[in-house]
């Protein structure tokens, strides 16, 4: 099959793909019309394809978001004609570097490709650099919709910051108003605590 074909069936950039050619990760020719031939089955070069989908939202208010998510990437991964393994659903921020379920997923060396809606769903910020990492590994990350333009790919990092900063404002806003009310309601409780 064509080198382009091999790609989407796997779930991987044509560019990557062609890397993995060049690197002798796959095997196949070039023909004379400079078209590559993929001369092996992909269970063959990737052993069983396995996949794994990721949906998260930001707060627990937006649950029922979550469950909309994961139906549109389980359509998706049957439209593709893939077997899903996995699906991890998650509630954090995209900014939060500590989630737990999305480190498991990345260090399970099982999955091969990890499906998402969209780039900020994985993460906030530093896709490239999971992309890259996982692609040493032979695995992959499958975007649905990519952003269409590096200048709505730069409007999205700069939303995704000012979310964050706000979230982090309102955070620290709303915990301080609950310590007040704590040493409030223990002041009304002690008289000897009274402010």
């Amino acid at each position: 099959m064509k080198l382009s074909h091999y790609a989407r069936k796997l779930g991987i950039h044509y560019v990557t793909a062609l890397r993995y050619w060049k690197a002798g990760k796959i095997k196949g020719f070039k023909t004379h019309t400079g078209t590559i031939v993929v001369t092996e089955d992909l269970c063959d070069s990737f052993g069983e394809l396995k996949i794994a989908l990721y949906a998260r939202v930001s707060s627990s208010e937006n649950k029922s978001n979550l469950e909309k998510q994961m139906e549109r990437l389980r359509t998706y991964a049957c439209a593709k004609g893939y077997k899903i393994h996995k699906e991890v659903m998650e509630i954090g921020s995209g900014v939060n570097d500590s989630r737990k379920k999305l480190e498991s997923l990345l260090k399970d060396k099982e999955i091969n490709l990890i499906i998402v809606e969209h780039k900020d769903r994985l993460t906030r910020f530093g896709f490239n650099f999971l992309e890259v990492l996982l692609n040493n590994e032979k695995r992959n990350i499958e975007v649905i919709n990519n952003a269409e333009s590096k200048k709505e790919d730069l409007i999205q990092d700069f939303i995704s910051i000012i979310t964050s900063f706000c979230a982090r404002i309102y955070g620290q806003r709303r915990c301080k108003r609950k310590t007040e009310k704590i040493i409030k309601e223990l002041g009304n409780n002690d008289p000897d605590l009274q402010i």
